[in-house]
């Protein structure tokens, strides 16, 4: 175990053994496999000391399924302020409850469990809404409280900027008070079915209750990555009699195309993509939902602005949306932004009538019931459909990699560990990347 915990040491240098601030490690130095953040286009799976107890309401978890999401590719590129080197990633996991605090009185030792993303008081006027994302009291960072004026709730693995809390890319994680921010999984519900919980089905599920999707809409969806995969999805359940789906990735078309029956629309293909949609739907969509990216800009003076940090983040597809969307239409941002844009098309906003819609990060805690009991139990939504593969935690920088590239076709992921159940019945079984095409 101690030569395990220096070789965590010299990937690390000089910084200490594990930087995020709520960490501490067992005294017995044991350790386990984790993904960490060394730098830009640097993620190593290293031996990590495993975490204990430090406060009476935390789990301990033995993760069981964890996974990586589009997102995380904004901390793969260093795009996200305040990632410091050694911070373990993943804010999607699942696991078993392996310890529990004093004050814990929801789960049990053995328990199966998934967790939230976002790490909530459970206490706050926030949180007593179950806006568990809004919640005032976990995230001490000034930085984004400068940058927003307030603060969102902590997440895991997702850098200082958002609390500096251990992620769940990793065989063990600590879940501070987990009473509030962990939902026991009935018997019935495979693992591949419940671990899209933590984030991707309720930020799906999100992005369309809240921009307000309704009977008979028109909608179109830029980002066919798995948030957007699920958007379409929801967006029919909501009632929806069209959806059109934007994208530059032919697989990741053909995908939504092949399992959710939308039309599609190559960006590549069609330069103009308001006019293609225009053209499909005169007068303009009901409904716009972004589910991209800020990290890839389409444009040459947008690749020069951002690389000169002359801004953090692109508008083009936000003003694709005011320009195909139709007046007093919906723009909805589910999108992970990070702070500013040039070039913004205020003007179509404002004489558009436009309702922009600024989702947040979604609510977990508010919707965590409704999907697992009126949808994924009843069969109306079976979140497996995304999953395209399946690897051991052993892959996981090399997945980072092929998920960034869109190797292979890849959606969502199933991430195994030591402690993980065997494939369900119809999921993808375990593969290497390395024997991934290209």
């Amino acid at each position: 175990m101690q030569a395990a915990a220096n070789t965590f040491q010299e990937h690390l240098g000089t910084h200490p053994t594990v930087v995020n601030t709520d960490y501490k490690a067992r005294e017995d130095g044991s350790t386990m496999k984790a993904l960490a953040w060394m730098g830009a286009a640097d993620v190593r799976v290293v031996d990590a000391p495993i975490p204990d107890i430090t406060d009476p309401g935390d789990v301990i978890l033995k993760v069981t399924g964890t996974t990586i999401c589009g997102s995380d590719l904004h901390l793969y590129h260093g795009e996200i302020l305040a990632l410091q080197k050694g911070d373990i990633l993943g804010h999607e996991f699942m696991g078993v409850v392996d310890r529990v605090g004093p004050a814990v009185k929801s789960v049990q030792i053995g328990q199966r469990v998934v967790a939230s993303f976002q790490i909530a008081c459970g206490t706050c006027k926030f949180c007593k809404e179950n806006l568990s994302s809004m919640c005032d009291n976990t995230n001490s960072s000034s930085l984004q409280n400068y940058m927003y004026g307030t603060r969102d709730a902590g997440f895991f693995g997702y850098s200082h900027f958002t609390g500096g809390f251990a992620g769940g890319q990793a065989e063990y994680v600590r879940v501070p008070i987990a009473d509030f921010n962990l939902l026991p999984i009935p018997d019935g519900v495979t693992d591949e079915q419940a671990l899209y919980l933590s984030d991707v089905l309720p930020t799906s599920y999100h992005c369309v209750v809240d921009t307000g999707v309704n009977q008979g809409d028109v909608v179109a969806v830029w980002g066919m990555g798995p948030i957007g995969q699920c958007v379409a999805k929801w967006a029919q359940l909501k009632g929806a009699k069209r959806v059109i789906v934007i994208d530059k990735n032919q697989q990741r078309l053909d995908f939504a195309r092949e399992k959710s029956g939308v039309e599609v629309i190559n960006f590549t293909e069609y330069k103009d993509v308001a006019k293609r949609i225009h053209e499909l739907v005169p007068g303009g969509v009901d409904v716009a939902l972004d589910c991209g990216t800020f990290h890839e800009p389409k444009t040459l003076m947008h690749k020069i602005q951002k690389g000169l940090m002359l801004e953090t983040d692109v508008p083009e597809t936000v003003n694709e949306m005011l320009l195909s969307v139709r007046k007093m239409g919906r723009c909805g941002i589910i999108a992970a932004y990070a702070g500013f844009t040039n070039g913004f098309n205020i003007g179509a906003l404002m004489e558009k009538g436009i309702r922009l819609i600024g989702n947040g990060q979604a609510p977990v805690r508010k919707y965590w019931d409704e999907i697992l009991n009126d949808y994924i139990r009843p069969g109306k939504f079976d979140p497996t459909f995304m999953i395209t593969h399946r690897v051991p935690i052993d892959d996981m920088a090399k997945l980072y990699a092929a998920f960034d590239k869109r190797q292979d076709g890849v959606e969502k992921v199933f991430v195994e560990t030591q402690f993980s159940n065997r494939p369900a019945p119809g999921c993808p079984v375990t593969s290497r990347v390395d024997e991934w095409g290209t």
